[in-house]
């Protein structure tokens, strides 16, 4: 009687086919409609891993992000203040680049209107224009559109552009223009590694094909091959015929100017990050350097401190309790090694005084504590220059010996060509959206640039725009966060030198006149630089 029943199996050894069917996980296609009935009597109840199973978040994400999106757009049609995200937040709301980026958290008080913005000299990763106008005329450049521009990049071409024009994406000049001020010079070139920036990069790099990390002899050809390209650099730096270069390597970045540029006479090299075993090796191989932020630092609390003596000999004085003729203040805390104010007091036998050991490991404690910070700041002028340029060839710290950058010489950025350079163009790309503006939708416009976006190409690209875009538009700049504190003003600079000089020796340096005029100006930022820039009936306003 048992045999006669369907589907069975004596012992299970072979399950049959009902329990097959019943163990068998629906497929998407396959899934009952929701309005069925419950299953039938005898029938095993489905798994709730059986059914498809959706994000319960998603609808969510995709409205904050749209949400954000908009609110940016807002922000930059009625200028107001873009926010920055909260960690919970953290996507980037234009999603333009492989790179997340936060939004830029842009200060309440810009700065007046004027026809120039000042000169920025940090690295620029990305650069987001926005404006209501159309970015048309920067898509699909022609062949010999980029051919001319090419041209015009090597032969230094000046291009001058109307203050507007009516029709962007029919002028030839503009594109060949546009292209010309995309061009920049890189050594080495490996196109499967990511060569800026270098500094906290490990980890986009890493498991990339490094054949030299473990080879000696590669490691010796590659660094051969940097050392003359760089000494080129330096040779057409010392002849005015390259205005400014960045070495960058995974530690620290160097910007050489040529003498005249950031109000300057002499050539000038900044270095930071630094840290104390750099400088104690730059010391001992005979360079002399100033810590620009340090001495500015330690004046201004000396200035404060004479102040702060002044002010209490003025109130002693109010009370009756004036200072004896000929009796000095005691001198500052910051005088280690004076303690006569200890004796006028009658409490030298008292106090014990620290020993010579203790007041080097305080220095010590001070010059540490500043490493890897913006006032680490080393600032390296005139012929110690190319001492400096001896001693980045010879030092075997330039190269990092371990991680994904083992071996992997410094990064060499130049706007015009040098031995051993290569040609690369920043990667530009517009875009288009719609924002909401008083209960309205608006057309707003953008053109993204990405990669190493140096001085120069920063002030031609606004200037293009200025034409372009009929003197309205806003931008969104992302920096290389060690590069900002090359803004900083130096107390050497010569602030009195002469723009037809400036002009003269540097003529055949690559750089368009007006972004020379820039350039040479001292410094003026500070410790920052420029996150957000706009133009508004041709003036400048930008925020830092």
């Amino acid at each position: 009687a048992a045999s006669a029943v369907p589907g069975y199996s004596p012992g299970f050894k072979k399950p049959p086919a009902t329990l097959r069917l019943k163990r068998k996980r629906l497929r998407r296609s396959e899934l009952p409609p929701a309005a069925a009935g419950p299953p039938p009597c005898g029938a095993a109840p489905v798994a709730p891993s059986a059914l498809a199973r959706r994000n319960p978040f998603s609808m969510l994400i995709l409205c904050c992000i749209l949400h954000s999106f908009i609110q940016l757009l807002e922000a930059v049609c009625e200028d107001k203040p873009v926010r920055r995200a909260e960690p919970s937040e953290r996507t980037d709301i234009l999603a333009l680049t492989d790179d997340l980026h936060l939004p830029v958290a842009i200060p309440e008080v810009p700065s007046s209107p004027r026809c120039e913005f000042p000169a920025d000299w940090s690295i620029k990763t990305r650069l987001l224009f926005m404006s209501s106008q159309p970015f048309t005329w920067a898509e699909h450049l022609k062949a010999h559109e980029e051919a001319q521009g090419f041209a015009q990049h090597c032969r230094a071409t000046e291009t001058n552009l109307p203050q507007s024009i009516q029709e962007p994406k029919l002028s030839t000049e503009l594109r060949c223009a546009f292209q010309q001020s995309l061009v920049y010079w890189l050594h080495p070139s490996l196109p499967w590694l990511q060569l800026f920036p270098r500094i906290g990069v490990d980890r986009k790099i890493v498991g990339k094909a490094s054949p030299w990390s473990q080879d000696e002899a590669l490691q010796q050809v590659l660094m051969s091959d940097w050392s003359v390209s760089f000494t080129s650099l330096y040779n057409l730096l010392k002849a005015k015929l390259c205005p400014y270069f960045y070495v960058c390597t995974y530690q620290f970045t160097v910007l050489f100017r040529a003498a005249g540029l950031a109000g300057s006479d002499v050539i000038t090299a900044v270095i930071s990050p630094t840290t104390r075993g750099l400088r104690e090796a730059m010391r001992n191989e005979g360079i002399e350097f100033s810590l620009p932020l340090v001495e500015e630092s330690r004046a201004r609390k000396q200035k404060d401190s004479q102040v702060n003596l002044e002010t209490e000999a003025a109130n002693s004085l109010e009370t009756g309790n004036s200072m004896e003729d000929g009796e000095e203040p005691a001198p500052s805390d910051d005088d280690d090694e004076s303690f006569s104010w200890l004796e006028e007091m009658g409490v030298q036998d008292k106090v014990k005084k620290p020993d010579a050991i203790s007041i080097k490991l305080r220095k010590e404690k001070h010059e540490v504590q500043m490493d890897h910070r913006p006032e680490s700041l080393a600032l390296v002028k005139g012929t110690n220059t190319f001492t400096l340029l001896n001693f980045l060839i010879n030092c075997k710290s330039l190269v990092a010996v371990a991680g994904p950058q083992a071996g992997l010489p410094p990064t060499l950025l130049s706007p015009v060509a040098f031995r051993g350079g290569t040609m690369q163009t920043l990667k530009a790309r517009s875009i288009n959206a719609k924002a909401r503006v008083h209960l309205a939708y608006k057309d707003v416009f953008s053109l993204e640039i990405v990669g190493p976006v140096m001085p120069h190409s920063l002030h031609s690209l606004t200037t293009l725009l200025r034409a372009a875009q009929r003197g309205a538009f806003s931008a969104v700049f992302y920096a290389h966060e060690p590069t900002a504190v090359f803004n900083a003003h130096l107390d050497d600079a010569s602030p009195a030198l002469n723009k037809e000089t400036v002009h003269k020796d540097l003529t055949a340096c690559g750089l368009h006149p007006k972004t020379l005029d820039q350039l040479s100006q001292c410094p003026t930022l500070g410790k920052s630089c420029i996150r957000f820039l706009e133009m508004k009936d041709y003036a400048y306003t930008w925020k830092s």
